[in-house]
């Protein structure tokens, strides 16, 4: 991507309208705003690799009029980027441009309205899981198997363990660039595989699901299942992102990489997983571009062996 100052022509490093304070240029006027402006923020910390450059600007809301407010200020003049767990993420080197959105606590609610589940857009897929087996809704389980927030799943689609967010979403709330707070059923995000139609710097804040009745403590013993089945086979206590390709249709992305002889292959820091070959994982010293090298050439190898070529479903985001 592009230099902030390519794409947005400030002058003297100063976007339209912004203020200086203790000699740092904000790009909106800060005034009535009550969440915290974070200038040139580290992002390694908030992924789950733990690599990668900061953000030139990050806003943390102190709640959705906050959020709605900061936004209108920006008037769409810088890219925007949500920021949930970061566990299915890949931040480039040279770290994101314009704006992260990090949403806190006050975005973090889960209710249940007989079997609607509505969620914040912060809050944790094992929290809105957990929320739904107590009042006895089923059909959310898969949301135990998912590491990151309700944002990041509808989204990116998210699924697991034979459901997705399509096979329950209702509608969700949604910040577009501009500071417009919109809402969109399901039909309008045009699901596919682990992809939807959700504009670009759109903030999802909120998003409703329906599940069926079901016995709470049955749907407790399904997600300990998923939990069961994730730590079995994943490499959960390592410095991962998650699955890293998508499934092609009908297959396995891991075993295409298996048999490309890709298990435990290495660049600088980074190592295809011996546990699950569908991971990468930083073994210490990883930076952000090992980690994508590394995918660019478990793709390349891939390719050569059976003629597939893997698509990413890794966020890779930011200047190279």
């Amino acid at each position: 991507m592009e230099q902030p100052d390519d794409v947005f022509n400030w002058d003297n490093g100063m976007a339209p309208d912004c203020e200086v304070e203790g000699g740092v240029a904000t790009p909106v006027s800060t005034e009535g705003l009550r969440g915290k402006l974070t200038p040139d923020a580290p992002l390694a910390k908030l992924v789950w690799f733990k690599t990668g450059g900061n953000a030139d600007w990050m806003f943390e809301p102190e709640d959705l009029d906050d959020l709605r407010l900061f936004l209108e200020r920006l008037e769409g003049e810088l890219p925007v980027m949500a920021l949930g767990l970061g566990s299915n993420m890949i931040v480039r080197d040279g770290g994101v441009p314009g704006v992260v959105i990090k949403l806190g606590k006050p975005f973090a609610k889960v209710s249940v309205d007989g079997q609607v589940v509505t969620c914040g857009g912060g809050a944790h897929g094992i929290l809105v899981a957990s929320a739904a087996r107590d009042a006895g809704v089923a059909g959310l389980e898969f949301m135990r198997g998912i590491p990151g927030t309700v944002g990041g799943f509808v989204r990116m689609n998210g699924g697991a363990y034979g459901r997705e967010v399509s096979d329950c979403l209702i509608d969700c709330q949604v910040i577009l660039p501009d500071g417009a707070l919109v809402t969109l059923p399901a039909a309008d995000l045009q699901y596919t595989y682990r992809h939807s139609a959700l504009p670009d710097g759109a903030v999802v804040v909120s998003a409703r699901f329906e599940g069926t009745p079901g016995d709470p403590e049955a749907i407790g013993a399904e997600m300990d299942r998923i939990a069961d089945a994730r730590e079995a086979s994943q490499p959960l206590r390592t410095k991962t992102g998650g699955s890293t390709f998508k499934n092609p249709p009908g297959m396995k992305a891991w075993e295409l990489v298996d048999k490309a002889g890709c298990r435990g292959l290495t660049m600088g820091g980074a190592q295809v997983s011996e546990k699950h070959t569908n991971f990468l994982i930083n073994t210490g010293t990883a930076t952000s571009a090992d980690i994508e090298g590394l995918g660019e050439e478990v793709r390349r190898r891939v390719y050569e062996n059976s003629g597939v070529m893997l698509e990413w479903e890794i966020q890779r985001v930011g200047r190279p």
